[in-house]
């Protein structure tokens, strides 16, 4: 499947309307409100976290789409505004819903997954990444399987990355998952497997050994 037939399949979860604003922006972004378009996706990404993991992709094409036909950037600015806002919120969502707490997370690390500045990823967004899986590595947090779960997919996506933009906060983050890991602070058995599994990726530099996969995979199927 296409990039653009992707982008089409994940706008059907859209009203109509909505549907057609996004089809626009991608197409012919100099003819709609993108302001708007960035709030629409942000609103929804908050709500759906099947979409959060894939709207990057979306942001990404409008940025270039309006890039190549204006020169500009109001739709980025647009939606990290946006991602600001709920990034200073961010304990008022997570009290709110803990759904649209794990969406923001999701949402956020694959913006920074896919925005590029001079081919580098954006410096504006480390901190909030970092802040919000320091969060996610918190002993409330490690008590709740979707937060785990939801940490672990992100350093898999992002954590390579992030430890060259900033390798002290990954080791800080790191203490606090072996700390959580260590102690007895009601872990499930599947988060102390998701957590052990992370540590030793990392360990092995981002990547999975054969006999790692083997190990955890069966584990997790079992």
């Amino acid at each position: 499947m296409g990039e653009a037939s992707r982008d089409e399949y994940k706008i059907q979860s859209f009203d109509a309307e909505t549907q057609q604003l996004l089809k626009t922006a991608l197409k012919d972004p100099g003819a709609v409100d993108l302001e708007k378009v960035a709030n629409v996706i942000v609103d929804h990404s908050l709500q759906d976290c099947v979409f959060s993991k894939e709207a990057g992709r979306m942001c990404y094409a409008i940025i270039q789409a309006e890039s190549k036909q204006a020169g500009q950037s109001v739709f980025r600015r647009g939606l990290l505004d946006r991602l600001q806002r709920e990034y200073r919120a961010r304990e008022q969502l997570r009290a709110r819903s803990l759904q649209s707490w794990v969406c923001y997370v999701t949402f956020i690390c694959n913006i920074f997954d896919y925005l590029r500045v001079n081919n580098m990823p954006m410096m504006a967004l480390v901190n909030p990444v970092y802040d919000c899986l320091f969060q996610l590595a918190q002993p409330e947090s490690l008590s709740r399987e979707e937060e785990v779960d939801c940490l672990v997919l992100q350093l898999h996506r992002v954590g390579e990355q992030l430890e060259k933009m900033n390798g002290q906060r990954m080791d800080e983050l790191f203490v606090l998952i072996r700390d959580g890991f260590l102690l007895p602070i009601g872990l499930s058995s599947l988060a102390r497997l998701l957590l052990l599994e992370i540590i030793e990726f990392r360990a092995a530099g981002w990547k999975t050994t054969p006999a790692a996969h083997k190990y955890y995979y069966s584990e997790v199927s079992d």
